[in-house]
């Protein structure tokens, strides 16, 4: 496939009255970008902050609404509908946009879930919030394909990484004195009133440079509608977000029972996936299809693995839960600078090389994480490896967007934005719900019911092995991915 660059005349094709060679020379932060990028950035910030502090405060909110049992749901609830809402944001996006009334349903969904008395209502209020998580992350790439030259799009994608040091440090201390001193209804309702200065920044910036249907080759009308807007593809990203949400069910419970939803999803989720990707995705095809493979390979093994890291420190060498997670704090910081390093000028020829070396550097801070489980291991060496991971992880994860834009026509930067994220999205369900059922299988699931000491006596250091190797297998297939992202030759 023939990579279409996108190019600084891009932006004078389909907004002829804007000062292009003034523009030309600006950064990011130049005048005629700042708004923008200002408020862009800060939409990235709020939703790092809402990850890493709602996850703090859910199992209080969960146990003072006597929602324990539902404990999981309220995590695969928000995952099942922003998929939904990432396909619906790739057809909305190639017509208006949804970045207003992705950011709506995001702050409703928290307001819902703050406010309710029962744990159902605060489950539908993660459902709505996933809604709108999923619009608001398709619609952000959309903006940056039709705002940004694209020598400024490795630019802003290298802030958006860097979007999340700061959360993934102070986010969790926030949010537990926050959920000790006020209560964790405050945690859900205090961010929405923080999207306020975001939307009066870039709204308007957006309306200007970014919304408008994009340009299709067709003249007509109709035409061009039908390309924009495709009722199937909102009833395969339906099929795709209740087939992903049935084998998550099926992984938590492994009775024989849950082989009727386990083959219900598998059911509903094939068809929509071959539906909803690029063809030849899962053939690693070069070029785009490649570029997709990659991006859900990259987050679904290194996800998988980072949520059983705090766990395994936990339960295996005696840490405390802040302790634990303060394991983690320096991956925020290294996975910015790969980032930072991937959206330098003069390392674009070699962009395909630095992917191949990120998932390579991604795959080793896999394996050797589990190294704590032997007694002898220092438990400092996990925070050395993610931290190396991390950053491989910010020469992969921005790299991809950076391609898939540089791939797409501009007509199609919604639809492949989508397919971007759903691959993201969805291989961190699956990969996430077989290393949870592998877990449980090997005796995990007695290890949060367990007290342990230092030396972990009456743990399951199996459980863990089982869900990090097959995880360091699938990022060793994503380094051999790399090797196929760049496309056929013109």
């Amino acid at each position: 496939m023939a990579a279409l660059e996108p190019r600084d005349t891009d932006v004078a094709q389909t907004k002829p009255d804007l000062p292009v060679v003034a523009e030309g020379a600006q950064g990011v932060l130049g005048r005629s970008y700042r708004a923008l990028s200002v408020g862009i950035v800060s939409v990235v910030l709020l939703i790092a902050f809402e990850a890493t502090a709602v996850a703090t405060a859910m199992p209080v909110a969960a146990r003072e609404l006597d929602g324990i049992s539902a404990y999981g749901f309220a995590f695969s609830a928000y995952f099942t509908t922003s998929l939904f809402g990432m396909v619906l944001a790739g057809q909305w996006s190639d017509r208006r946009g949804p970045l207003g009334a992705g950011i709506g349903a995001f702050a409703a969904g928290l307001v819902m879930s703050g406010t309710a008395g029962v744990m159902w209502l605060f489950v539908l209020g993660r459902a709505v919030q996933g809604l709108g998580g999923g619009l608001v992350i398709v619609a952000l790439y959309v903006v940056v394909g039709r705002a940004y030259p694209g020598r400024l799009q490795p630019a802003i994608m290298a802030a958006f990484a860097a979007c999340w040091i700061l959360p993934t440090v102070v986010g969790p201390l926030a949010a537990g004195a926050v959920t000790e001193h006020l209560g964790w209804r405050w945690v859900f309702v205090g961010i929405p009133v923080l999207v306020v200065l975001p939307l009066v920044l870039a709204l308007p910036q957006i309306r200007r440079r970014a919304s408008g249907p994009a340009e299709v080759p067709s003249q007509d009308p109709a035409a061009a509608s039908a390309a924009s807007f495709d009722r199937r593809r909102i009833r395969l990203a339906l099929g795709i977000s209740l087939g992903a949400g049935l084998l998550q069910y099926a992984a938590q419970d492994l009775r024989w029972l849950s082989i009727v939803p386990a083959v219900a999803g598998v059911g509903l989720l094939v068809p929509a996936v071959l539906g909803l990707l690029p063809p030849g995705t899962y053939r690693a095809v070069r070029g785009l299809p490649s570029v997709v493979l990659l991006r859900g390979l990259a987050a679904g093994s290194f996800i998988a693995a980072e949520s059983f890291v705090p766990l395994m420190l936990v339960t295996q060498r005696g840490l405390s839960p802040t302790l634990a997670g303060f394991s983690l704090a320096a991956s925020g910081g290294t996975w910015a600078l790969g980032s930072w390093v991937q959206s330098r000028p003069r390392v674009e020829p070699y962009r395909e090389r630095l992917m191949t070396l990120g998932m390579v550097l991604v795959a080793a801070a896999i394996a050797a994480a589990p190294g704590v489980l032997i007694e002898g291991v220092p438990v400092w060496t996990v925070a050395v490896a993610w931290a190396v991971g991390c950053f491989g992880m910010g020469l992969v994860i921005s790299s991809t967007s950076v391609l898939l834009l540089k791939l797409s026509a501009p007509d199609q930067a919604g639809a492949n934005s989508a397919a971007l994220q759903i691959s993201d999205g969805l291989s961190n369900a699956l990969l996430l719900a077989a290393g949870g059922a592998a877990f449980a299988a090997l005796g995990g699931g007695a290890v949060a019911h367990t007290t342990t000491t230092a030396s972990g006596a009456g743990s399951h250091p199996a459980a863990f092995v089982a869900v990090f190797l097959p995880m360091v297998a699938v990022a060793l297939v994503g380094a051999w991915v790399t090797t196929r992202v760049r496309g056929e030759s013109r």
